[in-house]
Order: structure tokens, then C-alpha cells, then sequence
């Protein structure tokens, strides 16, 4: 209940994807209760999720970092996720056909 709606300001829209809680009702009311819309994407729709650019990107960098342990997946993510840029976040929504201001 407390996020996202304190970030949220009237007007505003907010794309979600079907997963289950997502489309709760305490979800939707929070949402909503700022004054943003709730939008879902289509059911099986990777390319119009930002994020799914992003976990690409990560995947990619984990996969050059070559972990063999478990303490080096778990520090291969953190160092993965630390190279995702303001630039790369950017693209992402750019690429699922968001418009963006920087």
C-alpha cells in the first residue's frame, strides 16, 4: 500500500503486467487513490515491458562475469545491476514504444 502511490501524482499512467498481484484490488485502489490510471499490457507481451529489456541486459553482463559458485552469481547480479544506466532505462521504454523526456 505504500508504493507506488506516494510517488504517484494525478493524471498520471501506470502500466502494469498480468501477474496476479498486480491486478489486486488493494493494488488497483492504491494506484487509483493518487489520481493515476492503471493500465495492463497484453497477456504474452515481453516486447512492450520495459523491464524485460533491462533483465536482457543483466542476463547478459551475468553471463560474461562466468559464475561458478553461488557467492559469485549472488555478486555477479549486484555488479550486473549496478551497470544498468540511467541511458540503458531509457532505451528500454524507448524500445516498448514509450515516450520519454530525460
Amino acid at each position: 500500500r505504500q508504493f507506488p502511490a506516494p510517488v504517484l501524482h494525478r493524471g498520471e499512467l501506470v502500466v502494469l503486467d498480468n501477474l496476479s498481484s498486480h491486478k489486486s484490488q488493494a493494488a488497483v485502489e492504491a494506484i487509483e487513490s493518487a489520481g493515476a490510471t492503471v493500465i495492463y499490457l497484453p497477456a504474452y507481451s515481453p516486447d512492450l515491458n520495459p523491464i524485460e529489456h533491462i533483465f536482457s541486459k543483466v542476463k547478459q553482463l551475468i553471463r560474461g562475469l562466468r559464475p561458478k559458485r553461488w557467492g559469485e552469481v549472488v555478486e555477479s547480479v549486484k555488479r550486473a545491476l549496478l551497470r544498468v544506466t540511467h541511458t540503458d532505462l531509457h532505451n528500454a521504454f524507448e524500445h516498448s514504444g514509450y515516450a520519454t523526456t530525460q
